[in-house]
């Protein structure tokens, strides 16, 4: 695992080579500095990081298992502790640097076994105070498959924190935490078409009719984030924890999962935006993390 360091006059921006994760990203003002992402723990692991890549696609397939122009494919979890195949393949390897400067950074992986053989290149830029992160996957396979991107950033959560993101409706969470039934009335402690508290409850959805951007607000260090998607995102996802499950976690960090697509979108018609890849198609998603302190 190799640690990239980023920075100039109003961020700072770390990279491991590990699954391709951003292990820390902070805002700076004067003599002043706030994280952005949840400091990682530069363990190697996705998980215990600030924010990870999610590709060929984001989130899980129900049943594992999908048909898309008269074949049927078979996904193979890929973790010990999910029975699904989870967040892709990019999270949970080696990403190899193709260039690296003060303010930029592009990393590649290369998958060639399994259903999906891609390459995937993540390009870090950081510009005054925006960090720009581009994600691309070109397919390698023989098949035209549906793929997607997206990121797992993890978010600080403190007393006061705020959301906003707009949102026409969510997807109700079934066993095994996959997407189930599509409802258009949102509860209202995950309203967050206004700014709104994050709730301490487990909460693990989907949310649909995004418009690609978010704001989150930190009244305490009078500072806020703003994420915009290019292209814009029709989908976030929402994961809060729960002490009870996540044994130390104490509602001091938070999720909010940019998407290209709905989860499940292999076996919803019309749920999201996958995007049909030939050999040698490429998509590419960009996510703009913009640092705004208000001192």
């Amino acid at each position: 695992m190799t640690l990239f360091t980023l920075s100039n006059d109003q961020l700072e921006l770390s990279v491991s080579s590990a699954g391709g994760a951003i292990e820390g990203f902070y805002g700076r003002n004067g003599g002043a500095s706030v994280a952005l992402l949840r400091p990682g723990k530069g363990s190697g692991s996705a998980i215990q990081s600030s924010c990870f890549p999610l590709v060929p696609f984001a989130n899980r397939v129900n049943g594992n298992r999908f048909s898309f122009e008269g074949k049927t494919y078979r996904l193979t979890p890929n973790t010990e502790w999910d029975t699904h195949y989870l967040h892709g393949d990019g999270w949970l390897n080696e990403w190899q640097c193709l260039e690296h400067t003060q303010h930029e950074l592009l990393l590649e992986y290369q998958h060639s076994q399994g259903i999906y053989r891609y390459v995937a290149r993540q390009h870090f830029r950081l510009r005054d105070n925006e960090l720009d992160v581009t994600l691309s996957v070109t397919n390698q396979g023989e098949d035209a498959l549906p793929f997607g991107l997206g990121w797992h950033p993890y978010f600080p959560l403190t007393k006061h924190t705020t959301v906003q993101a707009k949102s026409g409706g969510y997807w109700l969470e079934e066993a095994h935490w996959l997407a189930g039934e599509h409802q258009t009335t949102l509860p209202a402690d995950i309203d967050f078409n206004q700014p709104s508290p994050v709730p301490r409850r487990w909460v693990n959805n989907g949310f649909s009719g995004w418009d690609g951007n978010a704001t989150i607000h930190w009244p305490e260090h009078q500072w806020s984030l703003t994420m915009e998607t290019e292209p814009a995102c029709p989908c976030y996802f929402i994961f809060v924890s729960d002490p009870a499950f996540d044994q130390g976690y104490d509602f001091d960090f938070f999720c909010l999962e940019p998407m290209s697509h709905a989860a499940n979108d292999h076996n919803v018609q019309g749920a999201g935006g996958l995007k049909r890849l030939m050999t040698n198609d490429t998509l590419t998603q960009t996510m703009r993390l913009t640092s705004r302190p208000q001192r």
